[in-house]
Order: structure tokens, then sequence, then C-alpha cells
């Protein structure tokens, strides 16, 4: 046992007697225990070590083909009270949750190990960071949270010996039967039951379940944030660095941006972007009125299908050692690892996600699964900032929201204080693409990019957002919307995207500095378009000026949008967001 707290060890030992393993392992965290562990499931078959001199310390697993990605039909918020999970979340009474998965987790564990995993979410020793305990019967999940937390005795060391504030994970891997999977979160007793799945998204309690959907109901009770955010800071020439914070949904290049290389104009002049995190931001008023975030997480749980040297070489880079891929293709010729998007030379002599022998050159099917993963050690990122294991985290100047709209969002606009921007950030929208099931170009809302990790209701997630702004006053950040993704009329983007990118972030870090002008409009704020600095790329500033353009009849289309998505929430809307909207279409309306 690594700790003498006694609600560790009662929980502990009444979980033990309800799965009734054969052992119980508690995880300390020592290379010499892990390495055991890595050798167990390379005897198993569960993982397979790839080439040591070219991927050294790497290792390939593959979950079953009906357990790929995150069910969001199976995850559950059970607050006592169903108005408390709000209409966005899947609810069921506590009671009776605990009542149907009970029986399911009874002696689940016979014939296995149960581990025990004490991890910190954010440094160890931070103000900011809080713990959490998962029972396992997965080695592959005591080696992802290896990697993707502060694993390991230490992890005690903020609980200490009398706290309860803990979060509490059970997961089993069960039979991996689809028909009984559920990924189920209980805020008020700080506690997440997870059976019948070993993909990464709904066992590594960690991630998505504690990161944010605890995380934020925590918040929300102790007057902090958890948000789906990256974090990067901008350092110019003479040593400043700028932290900004930004919530984007998927497809929208939310690991792009936090990895972002500047392009030659600014790294010529001196400039570097630093990493901080990629996903999640947990975010705290300091000492002097400012808010401050940390990554709660330690490592990458990175989309691996596009991730190539030129769309993310950070990304790539941080994947070269040390790293767990899931249901990528074996490169059987070189025991390396392959997937779609990597390079154009798909390698013949491969099995494919699925575990088939596959051949790239001739072979119609994909063979990495799109959702397939990389879990890797955040500290390999080139670009990982000095700052990334500060106890304090550091100080947030500009909060960005950003979605994929063809024609309405233009490319930058900042809000015109706190309140509009928590409006800009209940807006928040993307138009579906080819990727996502069902029809091209529908709108779809997805407020601070939280919709699926919010685990309480929306609409006082809302008002949690507008009190903090009360709270920071005018030590608040401000709060831009971006937009990558216009398009002509032939559909072909017109902004360059990836790198290009930090020309705009630049004109937000100027805003908050106050060296930047800019121009009301309807909508918000906008950048003279002069004042985008375009150098070295092929567009006018006429391409700028239409990037900037605010269509109204677009805009009052999206209001008539807004009204309806805000009808879902009830009388749990803040009449403060209300009045927003009443606001943006009066000013459409002159």
């Amino acid at each position: 046992m690594l700790t003498n707290n006694k609600n560790v060890i009662n929980w502990v030992d009444e979980m033990v007697a309800l799965c009734k393993p054969d052992q119980v392992v508690w995880i300390d965290g020592s290379e010499e225990q892990l390495n055991a562990l890595r050798d167990e499931a390379l005897a198993s078959g569960e993982m397979e070590k790839l080439n040591q001199e070219k991927l050294p310390g790497c290792l390939l697993h593959r979950t079953v083909p009906n357990d790929v990605a995150r069910v969001e039909a199976r995850t559950f918020i059970c607050s006592r009270k169903e108005e408390d999970a709000g209409p966005t979340n899947n609810w069921c009474d506590p009671k009776e949750m605990y009542a149907k998965l009970t029986p399911m987790y009874d002696g689940v564990m016979k014939g296995r190990t149960m581990y025990v995993i004490p991890y910190s979410m954010g440094p160890i020793g931070s103000p900011l960071a809080k713990v959490g305990v998962e029972l396992t019967d997965s080695i592959y999940v005591v080696l992802n949270m290896d990697i993707m937390t502060r694993m390991g005795k230490a992890a005690f060391e903020n609980l200490g010996e009398t706290s309860d504030d803990f979060v509490r994970g059970l997961h089993s891997k069960a039979d991996i039967d689809p028909e009984n999977r559920y990924i189920v979160h209980f805020p008020e007793d700080n506690t997440i039951w997870s059976i019948n799945s070993g993909y990464g998204g709904n066992v590594l309690l960690g991630k998505k379940c504690f990161a944010l959907r605890i995380a934020s109901y925590q918040g929300k009770n102790e007057g902090w944030m958890a948000e789906h955010m990256l974090i990067l800071g901008i350092e110019n020439p003479k040593g400043e660095v700028t932290y900004i914070s930004a919530a984007f949904p998927s497809a929208c290049g939310k690991t792009n941006l936090a990895m972002l290389i500047p392009p030659e104009v600014y790294a010529k002049q001196g400039y570097k972007v630093w990493t901080v995190g990629d996903d999640i931001a947990w975010l705290k008023p300091g000492k002097d009125g400012r808010l401050y975030a940390i990554n709660p997480e330690n490592g990458f749980f990175g989309v691996a299908p596009g991730t190539n040297e030129k769309s993310n070489f950070n990304a790539l880079a941080s994947t070269k050692k040390n790293t767990i891929f899931t249901n990528v293709v074996h490169n059987l010729d070189d025991d390396t690892v392959w997937w779609e998007g990597l390079d154009k030379n798909p390698p013949e002599n491969a099995v494919e996600w699925t575990g088939k022998p596959w051949n790239g050159k001739t072979s119609t099917e994909k063979g990495a699964h799109p959702n397939s993963r990389f879990t890797a050690p955040a500290i390999n990122c080139p670009c990982i900032s000095p700052e990334f294991n500060n106890p304090e985290g550091v100080p947030i100047s500009a909060m960005v929201f950003g979605g994929r709209r063809a024609k309405t969002a233009p490319l930058v606009y900042q809000s015109f204080d706190w309140n509009h921007g928590v409006f800009v950030g209940s807006t928040m929208a993307s138009e579906t693409t080819a990727a996502a099931t069902g029809a091209v170009g529908v709108v779809r809302r997805d407020p601070m990019a939280m919709l699926p990790f919010c685990g309480y209701h929306m609409g006082d997630y809302f008002a949690h957002w507008l009190e903090m702004g009360e709270k920071l006053g005018d030590k608040a950040p401000k709060i831009f919307n971006v937009n990558w993704f216009r398009t002509d009329d032939e559909g072909h983007f017109i902004w360059p995207g990836f790198g290009d990118n930090m020309r705009v972030l630049m004109w937000i870090v100027d805003r908050c500095k106050g060296t930047a002008d800019a121009v009301e409009t309807a909508i918000g704020y906008e950048p003279k378009p002069e004042d985008i600095n375009i150098e070295g790329l092929d567009i006018d500033v006429d391409v700028v000026k239409n990037l900037l353009n605010v269509d109204v009849d677009l805009w009052k289309e999206e209001a008539k949008g807004i009204h309806e998505f805000y009808a879902k929430f009830g009388d749990k809307l803040p009449a403060e967001l209300s009045k927003q909207l009443t606001a943006l279409e009066e000013r459409l309306s002159k």
C-alpha cells in the first residue's frame, strides 16, 4: 500500500470485495514495476514491441473492432436531480444506475489482477492539481495513464492522509460487450465507473471523464474552470511571453494550433511558440487576480491519421519514443508504424489495425482506423513550454473560440467585453464536413467545445462563466473568435491556415497589450485589414478585407439559429445571454 489515507484504503477494499480480483497491485510509478508490466503485456500479446532503434520504448496495441471511439450514447451524468444534468447529457438516477452496474462488476475481475493507480491531474504539489485513483484490470490502462498523468506514489502527496477529495475511478474491460458498455459519472460522489470498453477515451479515466466532466462540476462549486482548451505561449524577441487558451470543436485544427511553428516572417525576428497543453485547461484566479491555467495532463492522446511532418511536425516528433500506438498499421519490413496521411508510401508488407495482413499498395481498405491514436509524453514535444510543470500555471491574456464556417464568421473578431465573449462562446458552431455522418453543411452548435464534456446543466455552466467574469473584473482575459475555414464560391479555403494562423494570433496579442487598432462591427471588434501581416503570403489586403466581411443577412439567419439553440435550456438560460442576443439583433438591424 502506498498511502495511509483511510478514505482511499476503505474504498479500495470495498471495490476489491465487489470485483473479486485474484490479486491487487498498487502502482508506485517506478520504472522497475512498469517494465515488468510491459513484459507481461508483450508476453500475453496485448502489446507488440516496435523497432527499438527507430522507435525506442514504443509499443503497438489493438482494440477490439467494436471498441474504437468514445461512446456518447453510453455516457451518463448521474446527478441526483435530473435537471442538474441538463438537456445535453444522458441522465439516469444514481440509485438506479448503481443498482444496474453493481451486478456487472460483481466478480468481474476473478482470474485477473486489479491495478490500483494513484495519479495527479496537474503538476505534483500544484495548488491547481487534483488527485484521482483508478482501479482497472487492464495493463494498457496502466501504461497509458503513466504517459497521460503524473502517476504513482507521489500523487498521494497532494491528497495527504485525511482528505476525501479524490476522484474514484473503477474500470473493467469485462467482456468488451458493446451492449453492456457504460461510461458513467456520479458528480456528487466524485466517482466514475467504466465497464466493457478497452478504448482510451472510455477507460483512461483521468482524461475527459475526470479532467472535464467531473472537474467542470468541481470547478463550478469551487470557483474555477475546467475547459476543453489548448494553452500556448507566444514569445516575442524581447523574451516576453503572452499566453492564450483556445477552444475548438473536433476537426478544426486544435492540435496544430497548440503546436504551431511560426512562419518565416516571425521566426526570423526571433518569435517562438510554446505548447503548454493541446486539449484541456484548468483555470483558477491567481494571487494577483488574473486567470492562471495549467494543463492537467502529462501527455498527448492524439489522432494519428493526417499527422505528418507538414501538418504537425511537433506532434509527430512527440511520438518518436516511449509512445503507445493504438489501431495503426504495423509495417513488418522495419517493425515501425504507418497511417493514412503519414506519407505517400504505404507499406506493402504490413498488418492493418484489426490484425489482418495488409498491402498498402493494392488494398482499397484503410490500414489505420480513422480514430487510431498515439499516447505520447508531452516532454517529447520540441516546443513544450518551459512553464509546463510550473505549479502556479501561466497567466492567460486571451481566450479564443473557433469553429468551421464557410461564410458566416469572419477570420477574427474580439468580443465587446467578457459577457459578450461568453455569448460568443455559447453560440460556437461548426458546419458538418464529410468526416461527420449525415448531411454536409449542417450547423452544429458546440458551446465552448464542451457539449459532450460538461458534467452538469449547460445553462448553469454559462452562468458559471458569467460569475467568473464578475470575479475577475478588469483582469479577465479578452475573448476572441476565429474562423480559419472561410471558403470561396468554389469551396476552396481562402486563408492558408496552419502556421500562418500565427498572423491572426499576433493581432490578438497586440489587442491584449493595447497596441493594435480595431474597427467596431455589429458582431464585435475586427482588425483593420492592413493590421493582419500578410508578408510572404500570396494574398493581398483585399483578400483579408473579404475574410473580415460581416454579411448582415447571414448573421440575421445565425441569430435565428441561436434562438432555437437557446430554447433548449429553458429557464436555466442566463438572462444575460438572452440580452446579448437581443443586442446583436438590434445592431444587425441598424
